[in-house]
């Protein structure tokens, strides 16, 4: 079974799951959304522990920045490959396995005895944290295809985003509050007793749903999990993903590039040949509108990540605000963004929260391309509505196109790659924050940042208006690829 493509064998006897409920399960949406912040919430609290993490251990910021570094590269290169077995095995044992793993992470964080050992607590962070989404996605995906009805669904999917918006704004709020209580140990020791809810609640809840490695027809041969997962397009994936993600966070040796290019190659190369492949390429390339929703959700996050750490930054030492000031200011952005997606999230059509949304981010990004340090505070506050405005339409309508855009078949996958788009993103937009703010975070280098985040919604406009399986209000259903049975 390869990227995007649907088993031909596989029926629906195959599942042998017929006494279970033809819709979502809502019992589900509480293990799926407490495990889907595991992620966001590890990634906002080091925020505040940065500081007091160097004073601990004499280290420079140079090197506390790889605490952020390591979560993101690790999450970024594993989000597909979990997603894929989730896809192979079904979502229950990824979903156990990975909050596990954020338990002894935790643990392993709060003893780490030196820096290194706990830049390899937040690389397991990473990975354990990437199982819960793509099992959310997979469950998701499941229930429309048995039942036929988007309403539960929708539901759970505003769910999981208002649940990571809610996150976001509390975070560095709930890191502070713990490394004044208990020092920077207590933030790592925060994810044991959440990952212990996480297995409780998904050992009881979660069903034991068969992936396309255990439900293949009686006429094919079952090769082993190891073989349908590719390793070796696993292994060249993550490989050029790395080096790629190094170039973006400014590894500048030539020899970063060649390994980046070399990987590349040799990836494309196997994949187009490989039996199984991990990402079946041509069936990747004639799905036009799941390629579209990846491009829409990089250039969402080129935005988001902009305007969250460079308007900050500006905010703090161009206008000369405290951080509590400049905290209170971003504060309309995420309320906005969470009061969007709870009132929009069920009912409105994909395509006109796309353009919405992208509208949001044009009008937001403008603002901010003409504001100066004695601009009032109002202005300030209509350029993060427009933000959070576009926050809580977009990132939510890409899930839903998503959701219906990849295969039955590869969801678990096709979700997680979504999940590494909006990591390049994150880093895109970092690098550009720091060419755009080598004298620091003037006004002029905003205003370059500001117009670089139009063009990013004026490009999400654009390929929402040409994306024809937005239109109307039909399923979102994928291309067949050449000689598929859709029956």
């Amino acid at each position: 079974m390869t990227l995007l493509h649907r088993h031909r064998g596989a029926t629906d006897d195959d599942t042998r799951e017929a006494a279970a409920p033809e819709g979502y399960d809502t019992r589900l949406t509480v293990p799926l959304a407490l495990g889907s912040l595991l992620n966001p919430i590890n990634s906002s609290m080091i925020s505040v522990a940065l500081v007091p993490i160097g004073i601990a251990f004499g280290a420079p910021a140079a090197q506390t920045v790889w605490l952020v570094t390591a979560l993101y590269l690790v999450t970024a290169v594993a989000q597909p490959v979990v997603g894929r077995v989730v896809d192979l095995v079904g979502p229950r044992r990824p979903y156990l396995v990975g909050t596990a793993l954020v338990g002894l992470a935790g643990l392993l964080g709060a003893l780490a005895p030196t820096l290194g050992v706990l830049v390899l607590a937040r690389a397991l962070l990473g990975l354990g944290t990437c199982a819960a989404y793509p099992a959310a996605m997979f469950l998701v995906r499941r229930a429309t295809d048995r039942s036929g009805e988007g309403r539960s669904t929708a539901a759970v999917l505003t769910a999981l985003a208002v649940t990571n918006q809610v996150v976001m704004i509390v975070g560095p709020t709930l890191g502070g509050l713990l490394v004044g209580l208990g020092g920077w140990r207590a933030i790592f020791l925060v994810n044991v007793p959440l990952a212990v809810a996480c297995l409780v609640l998904g050992g009881l809840r979660l069903p034991r749903v068969p992936g396309i490695a255990l439900r293949l027809g009686d006429d094919e041969p079952r090769p082993s999990v190891a073989t349908r997962l590719d390793v070796l397009g696993v292994a060249l994936f993550a490989a050029a993903l790395t080096a790629f993600m190094l170039v973006l966070v400014g590894a500048t040796g030539g020899w970063v590039l060649a390994v980046t290019v070399v990987c590349g190659a040799w990836f494309a190369r196997h994949e187009l040949r490989a039996a199984h492949p991990f990402i079946d390429l041509r069936v990747l390339a004639g799905n036009r509108p799941l390629l579209l929703t990846y491009a829409r959700a990089l250039l969402t996050a080129v935005a988001t990540y902009a305007f969250m750490f460079g308007y900050v930054q500006w905010l703090e030492q161009s206008r000369g605000m405290g951080e509590a000031a400049a905290g209170m200011l971003m504060l309309p952005t995420s309320v906005v963004a969470v009061v969007v997606a709870s009132a929009t999230g069920r009912r409105a059509p994909v395509r006109a929260a796309l353009v919405v949304g992208a509208s949001c981010l044009l009008l937001g990004g403008a603002t901010l391309a003409v504001v100066q340090p004695d601009s009032s505070t109002w202005v300030l506050v209509v350029a993060g509505v427009g933000i959070g405005g576009m926050q809580g339409l977009a990132g939510l309508a890409n899930q839903k196109a998503l959701a219906r855009q990849a295969d039955a078949a590869s969801v678990g996958a096709a979700s997680g790659l979504l999940r590494t788009f909006m990591y390049i993103g994150a880093l895109i937009s970092t690098a550009a924050i720091a060419a755009l703010y080598a004298d620091g975070p003037t006004t002029a280098g905003l205003h370059d940042l500001a117009l670089a985040m139009a063009a990013c919604a004026a490009l999400v406009l654009v390929l929402t208006l040409v994306d024809r399986s937005l239109r109307g209000r039909r399923p979102l259903v994928p291309r067949p690829a050449p000689g598929e049975n859709r029956s």
